[in-house]
């Protein structure tokens, strides 16, 4: 092998090595349990301090503050400073796709009743970071997909030209998008292992639904709660029908 090839393959086996060691500290940050209930906590898109996780992961505030550090330096978290507290959030959409994946495969082969969220209500209707999830979630994704407005596949999504129509007169802006996020893709939803809506668009209509009243967030938790209006509105616009939470 001549000296340049020797060179370009050893460039190539570090960079290996540091993508291993970075895979490597990601899935350690995961695979402790106070840690992957911090980071559940975190799958609704919100901010928490240190000592609300510390609450949610049952460890102490010296604990968690240990726990979060480590999950931001591996890039999971990004932290914002707001007077004397520090807030802590999943650092991007794609943090929140890899966990949701890692959930679907976590409850693999276990019995229907036992995979996925435990509560009736959860698997109704709760966040994905900034989408909906659940069979509200993934009722919308097949009503988009059945009137022809969404296009998905396991590769991606497209929104039709029909779609930006529809979302258009439905007060869903989709052409400010700028940046490198998708403005759809299919998300594969943990309890309903079906796709629900991600990306712009995903994270838009779950915006206005908050804004608009037809659902409201329940504290500290993924769990959202549809509305009177809500179930109403879901019905006119979109076709889908949500039975209420028992």
């Amino acid at each position: 092998m001549s000296p340049l090839a020797l060179r370009t393959r050893a460039g190539q086996i570090r960079r290996m090595s540091s993508t291993a060691n970075q895979l490597a500290a990601v899935a350690a940050c995961a695979g402790d349990p106070a840690r992957a209930n911090i980071l559940a906590t975190l799958m609704d898109g919100r901010a928490f301090t240190a000592g609300e996780l510390s609450g949610a992961a049952g460890v102490t505030p010296q604990t968690a503050s240990g726990h979060l550090a480590r999950m931001t330096e591996a890039g999971l978290l990004s932290v914002a400073r707001q007077g004397r507290h520090r807030y802590y959030r999943l650092a991007s959409p794609h943090v929140a796709q890899m966990l949701e994946g890692m959930l679907v495969v976590a409850s693999e082969g276990l019995p229907p009743e036992k995979f996925g969220p435990r509560t009736a209500a959860m698997r109704l209707a709760r966040t994905c970071y900034d989408h909906f999830a659940g069979r509200l979630g993934v009722s919308i994704a097949d009503s988009l997909v059945a009137a022809g407005h969404v296009v998905l596949s396991d590769d991606g999504g497209t929104v039709t030209a029909g779609g930006r129509a529809f979302f258009a007169r439905t007060g869903i802006d989709l052409e400010t998008h700028r940046g490198g996020r998708p403005a759809c893709r299919p998300c594969l939803d943990w309890s309903e292992r079906r796709y629900h809506l991600a990306g712009v668009l995903g994270a838009r209509i779950a915006a206005s639904c908050f804004e608009h009243g037809w659902v409201r967030r329940r504290p500290r938790e993924r769990t959202v709660d549809v509305t009177p209006l809500g179930r109403k509105r879901f019905r006119e616009v979109y076709g889908v029908q949500i039975e209420e939470a028992r």
